[in-house]
């Protein structure tokens, strides 16, 4: 049983205004994420600070437990609130999110005792792509930021991690776009352009 928790918490700096409401192809932003996860989710959570800007998703809203502690305290948020054992994190501003590598992900925990299942292409690690063991996991972030952490993997090396890598992540997206995120209105417009190239709209 899978719950997935859709990180909608950050400032938006950068796009000026929240980006999960943002318009993509006529649609707030948040929608589409939600649309490619629903199928695959046994729970759909939302964690953010501006609730009622979210209230028209009809989803179980949850604001920051420990409240001014970016990434960190916002994954520690969607664990918490998730009622479900694994908990896929994603973030709201991933257009191409892929529910085929998360399930596979989800899969991955499920046959193994690992407590994280997470992406490792050449850019790094992707957190926000991400499933984890709620009831493993939650400790050490907790622990985390009672010690002052901010790096959302300051707790990494305390459990045990499952790793797609490049070429296996190839397989699911070969661009890697489901990592793609839009920060700017000139990505957002770029990231559409892209949408309606592959799907037609």
């Amino acid at each position: 049983m899978l719950s997935i928790a859709i990180q909608a918490g950050g400032e938006s700096r950068r796009m000026g205004q929240d980006k999960a409401l943002m318009p993509f192809l006529g649609r707030p932003l948040i929608l589409r994420v939600i649309d490619r996860l629903t199928p695959i989710a046994d729970e759909l959570i939302v964690t953010t600070n501006n609730p009622e800007a979210y209230r028209f998703l009809g989803l179980p809203l949850f604001t920051d437990l420990v409240p001014g502690r970016g990434a960190l305290g916002g994954l520690y948020t969607a664990l918490s609130s998730a009622s479900q054992p694994l908990v896929a994190v994603v973030a709201c501003d991933m257009p191409f999110v892929c529910t085929d590598l998360l399930d596979a992900m989800h899969k991955a925990l499920l046959a193994t005792n690992k407590d994280i299942a997470i992406p490792r292409p050449q850019g790094g690690l992707e957190p926000f792509h991400a499933v984890y063991r709620r009831d493993t996991c939650l400790p050490h972030i907790q622990a985390a930021l009672e010690g002052d952490k901010w790096r959302v993997d300051a707790w990494f090396a305390k459990v045990g991690m499952y790793f797609f890598d490049q070429q296996e992540l190839e397989s699911f997206e070969p661009e890697l776009l489901c990592f793609s995120n839009v920060n700017t209105p000139e990505e957002l417009a770029a990231a559409e352009k892209l949408a309606l190239q592959r799907e037609g709209g």
